[in-house]
């Protein structure tokens, strides 16, 4: 079978797919995918990437966290690496094992380290964790200058905005920045079409982590007021606003006990977003709201005339969960996808 024959039978293998799936496109239709929470996983990029041509969408959101949470360090002895799994050790003897080690490390959403014995050890004894968060950082934004590249690479054109979220160090912004084809949106207001704007920040209420990008419930509505005086039309607006609303059943969470580990074997749960955002939608009602944050809580609910969204994350599986929107002049949700 020739390239171009190959290339053909793929296209019309993922149209039948779509159609069959419901996803049709209408003419004049503007169509987004947005996902969320993929959490340093290159493999969940790499989907959401190529989302673009699959289900032929016209603009990709990332919602936010976009990093990983820790570096898997693989230590080179010299004649073979080794590393801990689950609390094993694990020996590995080829370039080849390596590479294929690494890169599922990636895709589940992990920064492996190749280190050297001394390095290790010289880790391991570092009370600051000043070089340790030193590594950590590098990691990230090498990651996301890889996943730029693969971007860059395969989009002509479409737009992707990405928006930072809780867990994502304020480090990496920089290299987000450095890209001309993906924009950082975060605090800021959008086009996304001729008739609807996108308002977006991946702030938080506190969570019990004391991550990065969080803030008590005032200040958050303080910082959603800000975005949100930015637009003209808020019936003609879509938020784009990394926790869930309160309450809403996008934002169901396992109880914790004080030791931060769920309740029951995880069966309690308990809502967990944010009163500000729910706050916020129920005044301006914009007809669709984007949210993420609570990984567990994968649905699509109305709040007044809004439908706001949470696609979910099952990132460590290397699988992306995103929702495909059609915006007409309506708003439209295409469905709920997984891939």
């Amino acid at each position: 079978m020739g390239i171009l024959s190959g290339l053909k039978d793929r296209l019309n293998q993922e149209s039948t797919q779509r159609e069959n799936a419901g996803m049709e496109k209408e003419s004049g239709v503007t169509r987004l995918f947005f996902a969320t929470d993929v959490h340093g996983s290159t493999a969940c990029w790499h989907k959401f990437v190529n989302s673009a041509g699959f289900y032929d969408a016209d603009v990709l959101i990332l919602g936010g966290d976009t990093t990983g949470k820790a570096i898997f360090p693989i230590v080179d002895e010299g004649d073979r690496y080794t590393y801990r799994r689950q609390g094993r050790e694990h020996e590995i003897t080829s370039e080849e094992e390596l590479d294929r080690l690494q890169g599922s490390l990636a895709d589940s959403g992990y920064y492996p380290y190749v280190l050297d014995r001394e390095e290790y050890e010289g880790l391991q004894e570092d009370d600051t964790g000043e070089r340790q968060d030193e590594i950590f950082v590098a990691e990230m934004n090498a990651r996301i200058e890889e996943w730029i590249s693969f971007a860059e690479e395969r989009l002509d054109g479409t737009p992707v905005y990405v928006s930072p979220g809780n867990d994502d160090p304020f480090e990496i912004d920089e290299a987000w920045d450095a890209s001309d084809g993906i924009d950082l949106v975060e605090g800021e207001v959008v086009d996304i079409d001729d008739e609807f704007r996108m308002a977006s920040t991946g702030w938080t209420e506190p969570t019990p982590w004391d991550t990065d990008r969080e803030e008590e419930r005032e200040s958050l509505r303080d910082r959603l007021d800000r975005v949100v005086s930015k637009l003209d039309d808020p019936e003609r607006a879509i938020f784009n606003f990394h926790e869930p609303p309160y309450n809403s059943q996008l934002d169901e969470a396992p109880e914790l006990d004080e030791d931060l580990r769920p309740k029951f074997g995880a069966q309690s749960t308990e809502p967990v977003g944010s009163k500000a955002v729910r706050d916020v939608i129920e005044e301006h009602q914009p007809p669709l709201s984007l949210h993420g944050h609570i990984h567990e809580s994968r649905g699509q609910t109305e709040i007044g005339r809004t439908t706001a969204i949470n696609p979910g994350s099952v990132y460590s599986e290397a699988a992306l969960q995103g929702a495909v929107v059609d915006l007409e002049p309506e708003v439209n949700v295409v469905g709920l996808v997984r891939g």
